[in-house]
């Protein structure tokens, strides 16, 4: 059970809090000054602190700087009143995790837990490696014990103690994040932050916002100043996935950081002093990037000083098994099902299955044939509506035809929209990309937004808002308003 404590010298916000935080997987401890939240959290492992910050035994950050001394991994989100933003803005430049003005939004609060506990859970979570004992745990981890997972170990040795910047490649759902966490666990910043940002969930006019910060008045919307993440993490690492999607300007900026180590936020003079170690993660192929001029090559050679390569799941040998074991007693686990296992048939099955999505694709399927199992053992049969049915299953083209059929078609497209006039093709074709792949995705989970999101990896606010621009409809089927219907085999939740 996760433990939330919550400070508060005021006994009706502590009941507040009590009666709107209730959840099954949170226990609630509750603090009203600072030597009693110190003495918790001495004995207590705590994922999230909710800190006021004008405390009657405490002045200014007191507290905080005495918590964060005692974990820096555990997530501090600050309370304040309006005229102590200046404190809570100090606060997030020395590591805490976000800070809320008075009176509170309670669905903001929550909001922010759910987001502190994620980040908690990077860090604090082994990312454990083959010599680990696996069979109690349930949380991902690294596992497998084929020769090309045996070299990424001894990859992870060999460069954690060391503070250079690491470059993890591979295809999506092979595990990048998880390299990026053992990485940071054995390296000297294991007991600063860790933090993780996706730069293809981020739009592209806020990328910087969030790495970098702003100032109040940066642009329109910019209310507040705002702590950038590499200011934030002082200390600690980041892992910046998705890295190629990063646009040209926030680019330049990384450079510069990696460089000397200082930045200035976004419309601002002053010039910010930073200590964080980047591990950048893709699953593009950054040279190809650089020479079509969508990389800056100087930044693709300062991000891969160490370069970890992960293998699909595909080329992985017995480690399918091995996975699929601790996979299913992790959601028999979370689902209270009895154990359950799976047939010699449905194995070999597994095996002939071609993994595009790698991990993540076996995770959804054992997921589903956990819940679509009815005795205690999963048969072949019972995967073919989950992997397709090898015999009725189209072979794919190689994958050079793939590309002439996609270059085809986009060189059809492009030239319809020149002969129509068009002075925003790119914008165009971004949106005809995501009318196909949207609806595809969200067929495939039966509708579910936060599942769907996860694999298009973007924020689900993101997706929300690109469905009502394409006027996509879930209900019992994924419909687009002006392009016809894609059944879906579940209502969305």
């Amino acid at each position: 059970m996760l433990k939330i404590l919550l400070v508060d010298d005021e006994a009706s916000i502590l009941h507040a809090y009590r009666k709107v935080l209730r959840h099954d997987s949170w226990e609630l401890l509750t603090a009203s000054t600072g030597a009693e939240a110190e003495a918790i959290m001495a004995k207590e492992r705590l994922s999230v602190v909710v800190l006021d910050v004008n405390l009657p035994d405490a002045r200014e950050l007191e507290v905080f700087e005495r918590l964060q001394q005692r974990d820096a991994r555990v997530p501090i989100i600050l309370v304040t009143g309006h005229g102590t933003t200046d404190l809570a803005i100090e606060a997030i430049k020395r590591g805490a995790y976000d800070y809320l003005l008075k009176p509170l939004e309670l669905d903001a609060l929550r909001e922010l837990i759910h987001g502190a506990i994620e980040i908690s859970r990077r860090m604090q979570t082994p990312a454990a490696l083959p010599e680990e004992p696996v069979g109690g745990e349930f949380d991902d981890r690294l596992i497998g014990r084929c020769a090309a997972m045996q070299a990424v170990y001894k990859q992870i040795g060999r460069v954690a103690a060391q503070d250079v910047s690491v470059l993890i490649v591979g295809e999506s759902g092979t595990g990048k994040e998880l390299v990026a966490r053992s990485i940071y666990q054995h390296s000297h910043r294991s007991s600063k932050p860790f933090l993780a940002i996706n730069c293809a969930a981020i739009p592209e006019n806020l990328l910087e916002s969030e790495l970098f910060g702003h100032e109040r008045g940066a642009f329109t919307g910019a209310d507040r100043k705002r702590i950038g993440k590499f200011e934030q993490c002082h200390g600690g690492t980041i892992l910046l996935d998705e890295v190629g999607e990063m646009p040209p300007l926030t680019q330049s900026k990384m450079l510069r950081l990696l460089q000397e180590q200082r930045f200035e936020r976004v419309g601002g003079n002053e010039t910010v002093r930073t200590d964080v170690r980047l591990i950048a993660a893709t699953n593009a192929d950054l040279s190809q990037l650089v020479e079509s001029g969508r990389f800056r090559g100087d930044l693709h050679f300062r991000i891969k000083v160490f370069t970890i390569a992960l293998p699909p799941l595909r080329e992985r040998g017995e480690d399918l098994e091995l996975l699929a074991e601790h996979y299913l007693r992790r959601y028999c686990h979370e689902l209270g099902r009895p154990p359950i296992s799976l047939s010699t048939a449905a194995i070999a099955r597994l095996r002939n299955h071609s993994w595009p999505g790698n991990v993540r694709e076996l995770q959804s399927v054992l997921k589903q044939a956990v819940l679509n199992c009815r005795g205690g053992e999963i048969e072949s049969a019972e995967l073919e509506g989950l992997l397709g049915s090898p015999s009725a299953t189209p072979a794919m083209p190689a994958s050079n035809e793939v590309s002439q059929l996609m270059e085809e078609v986009w060189q059809r497209f492009v030239a319809e929209r020149l002969a129509a006039g068009s002075e925003d093709i790119y914008m165009e074709a971004l949106e005809q990309m995501e009318r196909q792949i949207i609806p595809h995705v969200l067929r495939h989970t039966g509708g579910n937004q936060l599942q769907s999101a996860r694999l298009l990896g973007i924020a689900r606010n993101s997706l929300r808002s690109r469905l009502r621009t394409l006027k996509i409809q879930i209900g019992r089927s994924v419909e687009l308003e002006d392009s016809g219907r894609l059944t879906a085999d579940d209502t969305a939740p």
